[in-house]
């Protein structure tokens, strides 16, 4: 049969826009598999190293939020230019994400040559993008990873790449990782603590503690911070430093805030009506309209009263979408919640989100209480934010106070809160109940009669 004159011309057009990004003109993911999977087809006899790399735009969305999706797509336009100018000809840059690029290097052969070629290229897009009649900048992260057998898969070297570009990632902006062993056991280590977290939530076995926040003048305890604390019947006592970065990389932060929340609820519901207590939302939930409501359902659930509540919030948290948390905040607040800024000035927001957020209480990070008797800076950092919530009319708490003096200088400067091991180390919901028992026997007994 005789094919009609166009036909393969239009298939041929057909195949390059599967494998196009329409947006910048590179190939897309299936074109860079493609590259990849006959690149190893070929040096399937002899597997002589290649590079396969990821490169991931640095805030790309806030700049996209800030200056609007049009100029967003102009800048990944002049990114792709760039990527596509820095290839030589047996090199291939594509666009995998929506601000991911992958490229492939069949003739760099090893690490050192990967991260010196992915350098190069961090500095290529290091300079100013044109937007409108403005300027903005971006840094890049990259993570590479090597081809060295036969047995290895694209997929595989792209895992591998995206393991190297989360630890980039994880240690700063603009930096270069490729793949170690070291970094291959410490993510199945990840997964394995992944899928032993996710059993134990599920089984409701993570446990809230409670650490005594105390007024500094008089000692007296006026509420506790909930502090989660797992111990995994394999892994043992597995740090919160290790297994909440885990829970919220990998999507499990929701339902073990929810359950930590419903048994620090259940647990406080009985304590002393004048105590309050606090409890840590993390980045992510700032981001889930939803956030609000499951607060809500697990108070009524436990009958525990809104205004006894303390939400604790983090700056960085509200960077992601300050619009969102903005709205989450003031759906908590509308209820009697009090919503705190946590570890306030060691994160990227700024002095005007303590206006657009109407915080009630704002808690002094523990690297200034540190160091509060020795160092002539911290304690001007004390004094200023000291005096900067007067005028706004929040509440502070001092952290990390282990020392009388600490303590006493704070005092000095009119801080009214206090938390640290001076006052008590967290402690399960029996220890803390025997605590309470001591420091308010008296406020027991009446509430007995």
């Amino acid at each position: 049969m005789q094919t009609p004159f166009g036909t393969g011309q239009a298939n041929r057009e057909s195949t390059d826009l599967a494998f196009t990004d329409p947006l910048t003109g590179l190939g897309n993911h299936r074109r860079f598999f493609d590259k990849a999977d006959r690149l190893i087809s070929d040096r399937a006899d002899d597997p002589a190293p290649f590079t396969v790399g990821i490169l991931d735009l640095d805030g790309f969305k806030p700049i996209n939020d800030l200056f609007g999706h049009k100029a967003g797509d102009d800048i990944l336009i002049q990114v792709a230019m760039r990527l596509r100018a820095s290839m030589d000809g047996h090199s291939t840059v594509c666009r995998i994400g929506a601000d991911e690029f992958a490229f492939l290097y069949p003739l760099v052969f090893s690490e050192e040559a990967a991260a010196e070629k992915s350098r190069m290229l961090i500095e290529i897009l290091s300079a100013p993008y044109d937007v409108g009649e403005r300027t903005a900048r971006l840094s890049a992260s990259v993570g590479c990873s090597l081809f060295y057998s036969g047995d290895e898969t694209t997929e595989i070297l792209i895992n591998k790449a995206e393991t190297a570009l989360y630890h980039a990632k994880r240690s700063g902006r603009g930096r270069v990782v490729v793949y170690t062993r070291e970094m291959e056991e410490a993510a199945k280590r990840v997964t394995r603590i992944e899928q032993a977290l996710r059993r134990a939530v599920s089984a409701g076995e993570v446990e809230p503690h409670f650490q005594p926040i105390v007024d500094l003048t008089t000692r007296r305890t006026i509420g506790f911070e909930t502090l989660a604390r797992w111990t995994d019947r394999d892994l043992g006592a597995v740090p919160p430093t290790v297994f909440i970065p885990i829970a919220e990389e990998r999507g499990i932060i929701g339902p073990l805030s929810q359950l930590v929340l419903r048994k620090a609820t259940e647990a406080a519901r009985n304590w002393p009506s004048d105590l309050f207590l606090s409890f840590n939302l993390s980045p992510s939930q700032l981001v889930d309209q939803n956030t609000g409501l499951h607060i809500l359902a697990i108070l009524d659930r436990t009958g525990f009263d809104p205004r006894r509540l303390e939400i604790e919030i983090t700056e960085t948290g509200l960077m992601n979408d300050p619009a969102s948390a903005a709205q989450i905040v003031e759906d908590l607040r509308r209820v009697g919640i009090r919503v705190s800024l946590d570890d306030f000035g060691t994160g990227q927001s700024s002095l005007g989100r303590l206006r657009e957020f109407h915080f009630d209480k704002l808690k002094i990070d523990r690297a200034f209480v540190s160091s509060i008797l020795d160092d002539r800076p911290s304690e001007h950092i004390i004094r200023a934010i000291l005096a900067m919530c007067e005028g706004l009319g929040m509440d502070v708490v001092a952290e990390g106070i282990e020392e009388e003096a600490q303590a006493d200088r704070l005092v000095q400067f009119g801080c009214a809160g206090g938390q640290g091991y001076l006052f008590g180390r967290p402690a399960d919901a029996d220890a803390t109940l025997g605590y309470l028992r001591d420091s308010f026997r008296g406020a027991l007994r009446a509430k007995a009669i």
